[in-house]
């Protein structure tokens, strides 16, 4: 098990792109929140409290449409909370069915404790996110939908 927190974000980094999409949920405490600020409520929730399993299940269900091939442009900043690191990455794949490539940008604040993610907010470009993904038509639709 990593002992700090960049270890276990180098570690996550690396799980991108293995065989097993699935073996990211290993970088991740049994019960962890994620935040996606950027996220359109529409599609994906802000705040997700979950657990390690299903995690697993929604990384495996991503690789069914998409493929990591290689992360670059990787910068961990480690912060005065020795739980707490900065997380920038480009992640590159291709879309499964077509084999179109892609490059998502993410930032990551990721909190660690005894070598497993407990908490992470997730900056990520969602016009970018749902154009690599083919989901950009979804995007506009939610976004142009009435609020309640």
């Amino acid at each position: 098990m990593p002992s700090t927190a960049r270890a276990t974000a180098e570690r996550f980094l690396a799980a991108t792109t293995g065989a097993d999409l699935g073996d990211l949920a290993d970088c991740y405490a049994p019960h962890t929140v994620i935040e996606m600020p950027f996220a359109p409520p529409a599609l994906h929730p802000v705040r997700t409290e979950t657990d390690r399993e299903s995690l697993r299940a929604r990384f495996r269900a991503g690789a069914a449409v998409r493929r990591y091939e290689r992360v670059t442009g990787v910068r961990i900043h480690e912060t005065a909370d020795p739980e707490v690191v900065i997380v920038e990455y480009d992640l590159h794949g291709r879309l499964v069915g077509g084999g179109e490539p892609f490059t998502l940008s993410f930032l990551m604040v990721m909190t660690v404790r005894d070598g497993l993610i407990v908490h992470t907010r997730d900056y990520a470009d969602p016009i970018a996110g749902a154009t690599a993904l083919g989901r950009l038509p979804a995007l506009l639709e939610a976004l142009a939908a009435p609020r309640a």
